[in-house]
């Protein structure tokens, strides 16, 4: 990898619905996924995140929130809640319990939850509010997606260079096809998009 893949772009409404036609991310979740990118850069500029990474992280995670014949909602919910597989160490790694089932319904394994499929244990650390209705919602895409843009500029990292992306998803998820797909992804939208900049 000799690039970083992250584009910026303040969230008009012309280009969200433009954009949306373009990529395919429903307009809902994209807004999200700018919004997400424009907060966390002005928080940590040094970090440089891109909407186009955190739309491809929902993208690969679930559809944007659509998994399992889902939707997004006008308020940025999920429909049905999206649930990942148990954490059992059967094809996964094994991940006991850490919110006594309160978020993913089970109380003896944890399964990631929501659009951007966090487990509970790290949304516990790093759920935000995204949409300032006072509450972290994992099933809200407004709150998931700024999380985890804050997630990947965690630590200092610096991702408009190409290690410092690929250490951010890697972080997100530790696998190399992984890492590939929301490569693939990210570089895609920002083509389809018409992106002048790709850091």
């Amino acid at each position: 990898m000799t690039t970083a893949v992250n584009v910026t772009r303040n969230p008009d409404t012309d280009w969200v619905v433009r954009a949306a036609g373009q990529t395919g991310i429903p307009e809902r979740a994209l807004r999200a996924y700018v919004a997400a990118a424009e907060t966390v850069d002005a928080a940590a500029p040094m970090c440089g995140i891109g909407w186009n990474t955190v739309a491809a992280l929902g993208f690969v995670e679930t559809a944007h929130g659509t998994y399992g014949g889902g939707s997004l909602t006008a308020a940025g919910q999920v429909s049905r809640p999206v649930v990942g597989p148990v954490l059992d160490g059967a094809g996964f790694a094994a991940i006991a319990d850490t919110d006594g089932g309160a978020l993913d319904g089970d109380a003896r394994w944890d399964r990631a939850v929501g659009p951007m499929q966090f487990i509970p244990s790290t949304w516990q650390l790093v759920g935000r509010d995204g949409n300032g209705d006072g509450a972290a919602d994992p099933f809200n895409i407004d709150d998931a997606a700024l999380s985890a843009a804050t997630y990947l500029c965690a630590r200092g990292r610096d991702i408009t260079t190409a290690e410092g992306w690929t250490a951010a998803i890697y972080a997100y998820n530790q696998s190399e096809a992984y890492i590939q797909q929301v490569r693939d992804k990210a570089t895609e939208y920002a083509a389809v998009t018409g992106a002048v900049t790709v850091r």
